[in-house]
């Protein structure tokens, strides 16, 4: 079986967010699991992906079928991946796995269709494969392509025009409970970009009093003092709870935050005056059950999904148009990366041709030397050129092949007829 690209994933079309944090992965985690799976049965090259909405491996298999059993088998190892939950997982393959890199770098496989910052969370899951030394020739290139055609598909349609966030999920959840959100109060657990800019449409849409918590104190202080809001030390989080009309939390803490028990006691004070609390971070923040205590709306990225979707809808034709430049770089890109595969048979070749031509040159001088110094310069360049005019033919034939299986049956052959290795990965690099 050739080497291919693979992915296997889930993701926010596939499995709940129940399902989703259970696989979320922390940079550290992340970093343990490149230096595992590059050790691993079938695969070359790897990176990995983990965002509120997805998590995938993203893979240069020297073997597919194995390198997908690797990383189930790591799934298993790790995070105790349970037989009937493979099949909230995805598995794709050559074509199919190049087009959705395309289709996630474009915006146009998220839960808000043309976002543009999951190409950031990309940029970022290749910058730390290549930090960790797991992407090479294949990898770097398919995502140097993959970013090229997100590019490209941005520009020329309109497929990021008047993109529906989660940030204004928010908002229009929020209006549903409250009406008018004017001087209502908000907390924000977390000073990152989501919160930032569901803030930024809260106080858009009329809320006044801003409040922000954060593990680290000086984010929480610098982004209340661009907001225009307040900071509060983490310590004071009931306290800050129990006041607040709308909460937004988007931390990065692997528990929850926010508990039942804690809702319980603060909810009497509250005098039955609603809550709504949008839980945007994988992992969640807050505890599920929270969600049936009177008078408090808990909304999670499942919900915020159906929000989004209902306003989507209209921006269909940009899609398509997106959608259509992705098919159309795919094709030349796939013949390009095939042709690719055949360069470490050319060099074998190459290097083989060199060998067996300076054995002939050592047995000539030996039966009819020795040579003047003009006679061995000319043979040598003889030598060299009977090597290029071979090896530039073979070159020529291998990549212009339209049918990636005649490549593969004409790379086999001149690996056999010169006694050249594979082009593969070694069992000895495989190995764990």
């Amino acid at each position: 079986m050739e080497a291919t690209l693979v992915i296997i994933g889930l993701n926010f079309r596939t499995s709940p967010v129940s399902v989703r944090e259970r696989f979320w992965m922390s940079d550290s985690q992340r970093s343990e699991a490149l230096q595992e799976l590059i050790r691993a049965e079938g695969i070359d090259e790897v990176m990995v992906l983990a965002t509120c909405n997805r998590t995938e491996f993203i893979f240069w298999a020297s073997d597919p079928t194995e390198g997908a059993n690797s990383v189930l088998r790591f799934l298993t190892h790790k995070f105790n991946l349970k037989l009937a939950e493979w099949s909230n997982f995805y598995r794709l393959v050559d074509d199919t796995a190049l087009l959705h890199l395309f289709r996630v770098a474009t915006g146009l496989d998220s839960m808000v269709i043309g976002e543009s910052e999951i190409t950031g969370h990309l940029l970022d899951a290749w910058e730390l494969a290549k930090r960790s030394g797991t992407t090479g020739r294949f990898l770097d290139a398919v995502l140097q392509k993959t970013m090229a055609v997100a590019r490209r598909a941005r520009t020329e349609t309109g497929v990021s025009a008047a993109t529906v966030s989660v940030p204004y999920a928010a908002v229009a959840l929020s209006t549903e409970i409250f009406g008018s959100l004017a001087d209502r109060t908000v907390l924000l657990l977390g000073a990152g970009k989501m919160s930032e800019l569901a803030a930024n449409y809260l106080l858009n849409a009329g809320a006044r009093k801003l409040t922000i918590i954060d593990r680290t104190t000086d984010k929480a202080r610098d982004l209340a003092a661009r907001l225009g809001g307040r900071s509060a030390p983490f310590s004071e989080l009931l306290l800050e709870v129990s006041e607040a009309d709308i909460i937004v939390s988007s931390t990065s803490s692997p528990k929850y935050i926010l508990n039942r028990s804690d809702l319980d006691i603060l909810i009497p004070s509250r005098q039955n005056l609603p809550m709504v609390i949008i839980d945007v971070a994988v992992p969640r923040d807050v505890e599920p059950t929270v969600r049936s205590l009177a008078g408090v709306y808990l909304y999670d990225m499942d919900d915020l999904e159906r929000v989004v979707q209902q306003n989507t809808s209209e921006r269909q034709a940009a899609n398509d148009a997106a959608e259509q430049i992705l098919l159309r770089e795919l094709q030349g890109f796939r013949n390009r990366l095939v042709s690719e595969q055949v360069v470490p048979t050319i060099v074998a070749l190459r290097h083989r041709l060199e060998e067996i031509c300076g054995q002939e040159l050592t047995s000539l001088e030996d039966q009819f030397g020795p040579f003047t110094e003009d006679q061995q310069q000319a043979l040598h360049s003889l030598a060299s050129h009977i090597t290029q005019r071979i090896a530039g033919t073979m070159a020529r034939e291998l990549k212009e092949l339209p049918e990636q299986a005649e490549q593969e049956q004409l790379t086999e052959a001149v690996q056999r007829l010169f006694h050249l290795p594979s082009a593969r990965r070694t069992p000895t690099a495989q190995s764990n």
